[in-house]
């Protein structure tokens, strides 16, 4: 028994000590780590070698906003599928067609973008830590839905890797993961939706999100792609400008 509360204590010690840094306001770091960082970030998007590994981020993020929008819309949501070439697949349950069905099929290639737009507000308002514990969170949540191995490796690494950020690195190193992130999302959210309107182009993703779209709404595939891109820089564009600008007062 004494064992059990020894643990309990520890426990609520740990949790106690995680809600303190998440909910405490750090200052920003200096600007030129801001920008640092950002071309660190934009590096990683525009190699493409190292896109292609940094991809699987975005792709958990898609898969993500998806999974979300489902729910919130009635939908049953079944399982996430995470696959070693940076596709996925959501499954949900529900009217084939309707809204709710339109709204989930939308959700996937901006869901990154606003995902980092909300990111970037966080860190505007200074909780670049919180912001990393609720990723965390969101990781551990999405976890739940899971159903293949590499998706299962893919968000326990990516959640293993977030929560050593949290707990070991002083304030100054994550803050300056947490504006990597950031600026990761913003600007990786954009690249997935020239590669898709590239794909289309040469006849090969005629099941993509856009296109599942257009079924469903009459409206043409490549209008959603260009609605998909205008989302997405219109994120980076205000998200850039509230890591970037004054932080008011």
């Amino acid at each position: 028994m004494a064992r059990v509360d020894d643990f309990f204590a520890t426990a609520g010690d740990v949790l106690g000590q995680i809600w303190t840094a998440a909910t405490t306001p750090v200052d920003p770091p200096d600007q030129t780590v801001v920008l640092a960082v950002a071309l660190v970030a934009l590096a990683v998007v525009v190699v493409t070698p190292v896109w292609r590994v940094a991809r699987h981020v975005v792709t958990i993020a898609h898969e993500g906003a998806h999974a979300v929008v489902a729910m919130l819309t009635g939908r049953r949501l079944d399982g996430i599928r995470l696959h070693s070439d940076t596709s996925g697949l959501t499954v949900t349950a529900g009217r084939p067609r309707g809204l709710g069905m339109i709204l989930t099929a939308f959700a996937g290639y901006v869901g990154p973008g606003i995902v980092g737009l909300g990111a970037a507000w966080l860190l505007r308002a200074g909780y670049a830590v919180g912001l990393l514990w609720l990723l965390v969170v969101l990781l551990a949540l999405l976890l739940l839905k899971i159903r293949n191995w590499f998706g299962l490796w893919s968000v326990l690494v990516s959640g293993a890797a977030l929560v050593g950020v949290s707990w070991w690195l002083d304030p100054a190193a994550q803050s300056a993961v947490a504006y990597t992130v950031t600026w990761f999302l913003l600007l990786g959210a954009v690249r997935p939706v020239v590669e898709l309107q590239s794909q289309r182009a040469r006849g090969r993703a005629g099941t993509s999100d856009a296109d599942q779209l257009g079924r469903l709404t009459g409206v043409p595939g490549l209008v959603w792609v260009v609605v998909f891109f205008l989302v997405t820089v219109g994120c980076l564009v205000l998200g850039a400008g509230w890591i970037v600008g004054p932080v008011p007062a």
